[in-house]
């Protein structure tokens, strides 16, 4: 629990960068409202017709008695809007990482000035954003389609679906949030799955944190340069990388050599 309290409060730590480089940062809200603006269109319409949809996905139910019918129908619904929700977070999130590139660099780039004095000299580059984008939608959508089957389950249906709605895409957040940082000091994708998993707590804790702030209306908008920022942070602790000290920010601190794992990894 205190790993994963760890991983939430670095996504805290990430709104401290709005002190240190409030520029940047408020241009981080570029991207994700004018992508939010479309997701969030796109949500609330499919909440309109979503009643319509599940009375024509459920015919059979028109015999039911009116009590199971309701229930049956509202289970669906539930589930389905749910995992409308899903997609929508993963995949704004995505569209919104590649679409604003160049907003969250300069992010990415002013926090590690920030916290360690030096930024890594590796490219993430506009393509490889956009490869890790479809990837963490094709993830998010099966990570959907699960959280819809589960709750379709009688009484704890909605609760084991939200459940495991939150903690799948907030690893698959995690994933996708960390990739700049760790990618920029030379860890394949290989290398870095494998460092989520050996600090897991500390990723659910960040993704989940994340991935809730995310549910609150406008709060993806609001949230994402603070995300970018604490991903940093969260690769910074992953990896054992000291805070710079002293007051002048251009002094980088001593650099410890990445885990063994990440290495081996790495040099596959």
């Amino acid at each position: 629990m205190r790993e994963f309290l760890a991983g939430a409060a670095l996504l805290a730590r990430g709104l401290g960068q709005w002190r240190r480089t409030p520029g940047a940062m408020a241009l981080g809200l570029i991207p994700g409202t004018m992508v939010g603006v479309v997701f969030g269109a796109a949500l609330v319409t499919w909440g309109l017709v979503l009643p319509d949809l599940v009375d024509g996905w459920t015919p059979f139910a028109d015999t039911w008695a009116p009590f199971w019918a309701a229930a049956l129908r509202t289970a669906i619904g539930v589930a389905s809007f749910g995992a409308a929700v899903l997609i929508v977070i993963v995949s704004f999130t995505a569209v919104t990482l590649a679409v604003g590139e160049p907003f969250y660099d300069r992010i990415w780039r002013a926090t590690e000035r920030s916290a360690t004095g030096s930024v890594p000299d590796a490219d993430y580059g506009f393509w490889p954003a956009v490869g890790d984008s479809l990837r963490l939608i094709l993830r998010g959508i099966l990570a959907a389609v699960l959280a819809w089957l589960i709750g379709l389950v009688p009484l704890v249906g909605g609760v084991l679906g939200f459940v495991t709605g939150v903690l799948l895409t907030g690893w698959l957040l995690a994933d996708e949030l960390t990739s700049r940082a760790l990618s920029a000091r030379g860890l394949d994708r290989r290398a870095r799955r494998q460092l989520l998993r050996t600090h897991r707590a500390r990723t659910l804790g960040f993704g989940v944190a994340t991935q809730l702030c995310f549910l609150v209306p406008l709060g993806a908008v609001a949230v994402m340069p603070a995300a970018v920022a604490g991903s940093t942070l969260w690769a910074h602790a992953a990896l054992g990388i000291q805070p710079r000290t002293g007051d002048d920010p251009g002094t980088p601190p001593a650099q410890p050599t990445p885990p063994a794992h990440s290495r081996a990894d790495s040099a596959r």
